[in-house]
């Protein structure tokens, strides 16, 4: 199947059309290949690979420095989308971590009737606790006999 490379996300053309990487840019042109033969001279081979690992370095550097242009506004970007999505989900932060604590401070409490009321309750609940455990009525069994191929008989106990 055949597709756009400046379409797809992880292709070159693409980092460079939507502005994820360098594309105008003196060091760029120094890792053109060129084919033209030269007679070997070694002062020519160490001047080359001191540029090169000179033109690395200025590399390097410019891109640390095109990708911080390019992350500069994340961070506060970032935070803003973590503030909206706090605000969106109080309700599943513990209650000491809100922000906006709900309180009514047109109704008052009653500390001691509410525990009374809570005790009143608990005892009520042993009571239907205990009355059940009375009442249980005994299921009878039956039993029931199997007669084996050898012969004999099985006796097994069967609930209904």
């Amino acid at each position: 199947m055949k597709r756009n490379p400046r379409k797809l996300a992880w292709t070159k053309s693409f980092r460079r059309a939507h502005g994820k990487e360098l594309t105008v840019d003196s060091t760029l042109s120094f890792a053109a290949r060129r084919n033209i033969p030269t007679r070997y001279n070694r002062d020519l081979v160490q001047t080359t690979l001191k540029a090169m690992s000179r033109v690395a370095e200025i590399r390097a550097k410019r891109e640390r420095a095109f990708y911080k242009a390019r992350m500069r506004g994340n961070k506060e970007r970032q935070r803003a989308d973590d503030r909206k999505l706090v605000e969106e989900n109080q309700h599943l932060l513990p209650p000491s971590e809100r922000w906006a604590v709900e309180k009514d401070e047109g109704m008052e409490v009653d500390v001691e009737g509410v525990r009374e009321k809570v005790e009143r309750r608990r005892r009520e609940i042993e009571e239907d606790e205990e009355v059940s455990e009375e009442e249980v009525p005994k299921v009878k069994s039956k039993r029931k006999v199997r007669m084996r191929v050898g012969g004999g008989a099985e006796e097994m106990d069967v609930d209904e």
